[in-house]
């Protein structure tokens, strides 16, 4: 079940690339700052719901923060690049605002700089400051697309988005109740939690905390089994819901700024940010609910030796040089009568690498995994 997905004034545009595109670091997890519980009316999970599909979201800006500390093991060096280190790691902040379905910005901050994603109508542009550059593409007519399918999840980059992903797990495998009221970035709010049945799933809880009045998520956590602290949190520190001036959607390049046209075919939208095959008769969803696991045929190098030796030339242009060989040898070695491979736990996922060519992985346990490879 999707309450948010007929309401698409809830699913608000935030650009995709926004969640991808955070660099930098910070603090390790921690909850946010803890205010006292308010007293609010009592409301049910259902009454929570309905709160969240008929919410009319007409403008917003506010700063999000993301904080993340998911367990990996320490690959840092082994990955050229510290895009994915620090996406799964401390602390990461953004400034975002929202006026209707075609003007929404975000603005990435880190410690050497800041990126900028921009959609005003058909305009969209981003904008890095460390290189001082630009990229501006001009969407078609949106009426006439069709929807294509994301080739890969992403972190959700808002309280919302993350929202939105959640209540798509709503099914018979999931509980649904109302947590302690909260005062999150000023704001009284009501929090749902949703906890998978499964005992299969390394989730334990997620928790929404909506706006008491405007039934907006004002904070989103992930609790992994056997914790109390969340391993992945997004949160508003502060928000403002009137509509945004229209000068913030406004791109003013600066001086000695490189433009680079591009095309685009569609607007930038939210990542569905959901485990779900994308049409890639290689990639298949095993099992339903929090136990579905995702498994894939890989062309690569699997279990420290490549699977197809392919010319150096073939490599896709831009592609990051990976030592592969240190990458798995840096995870577990892991055999059973499933096979053997190599295994990378955290305290939200597990994913194996078979030594036959196989990816398998989920929000799962490693015996899932095991379960899954055996067939």
């Amino acid at each position: 079940m999707s309450v948010l997905r007929s309401r698409p004034v809830l699913r608000w545009l935030v650009p995709a690339t926004a969640a991808v595109a955070v660099i930098g670091g910070g603090a390790a997890i921690g909850t946010f700052a803890a205010e006292a519980e308010p007293s609010l009316p009592p409301r049910t999970a259902a009454q929570l719901l309905v709160d969240l599909q008929t919410s009319r979201l007409e403008g917003l800006s506010g700063t999000v923060v993301q904080r993340a500390d998911l367990g990996l093991p320490p690959l840092v060096g082994l990955v050229p690049g510290n895009d994915l280190t620090t996406l799964l790691t401390g602390t990461h902040t953004l400034r975002v605002w929202y006026s209707g379905p075609e003007r929404q910005r975000v603005a990435l901050l880190d410690t050497l700089g800041e990126r900028d994603i921009i959609r005003n109508g058909r305009d969209v542009w981003t904008w890095e400051s460390r290189g001082n550059t630009a990229k501006h593409a001009t969407l078609g007519d949106v009426r006439a697309e069709k929807p294509a399918p994301e080739a890969a999840p992403s972190l959700p980059a808002t309280p919302q988005e993350a929202a939105d992903l959640a209540l798509r797990a709503i099914d018979p495998s999931t509980e649904v109740s109302v947590g302690r009221s909260a005062t999150v970035a000023g704001r009284d709010a009501y929090e749902l939690v949703l906890q998978p049945r499964d005992k299969d799933s390394l989730v334990h809880q997620l928790r929404i905390a909506i706006d008491a009045k405007q039934h907006v998520p004002l904070r989103f956590e992930v609790l992994a089994t056997g914790s109390d602290q969340p391993a992945f949190e997004v949160a508003f520190t502060q928000v403002d819901y009137r509509r945004p001036d229209a000068d913030q959607f406004t791109f003013n390049p600066p001086p000695g700024v490189t433009v680079t046209e591009e095309s685009a075919e569609r607007p930038p939208a939210v990542r569905p940010g959901h485990s779900e095959p994308t049409g890639d008769p290689q990639v298949r969803a095993v099992g339903t609910g929090w136990a579905t696991v995702l498994v894939a045929r890989l062309d690569g190098a699997v279990g420290g030796r490549p699977a197809v030796e392919k010319p150096a030339g073939d490599k896709p242009a831009g592609t990051p040089d990976v030592d592969v060989s240190k990458l798995l040898g840096g995870l577990e070695a892991v055999k059973g009568d499933w096979g053997s491979g190599r295994l990378l736990t955290s305290k939200l996922f597990s994913v194996l690498l078979t030594d036959d060519g196989r990816l398998l992985a989920g929000a799962v346990t490693p015996e899932r995994l095991y379960q899954v490879a055996r067939g």
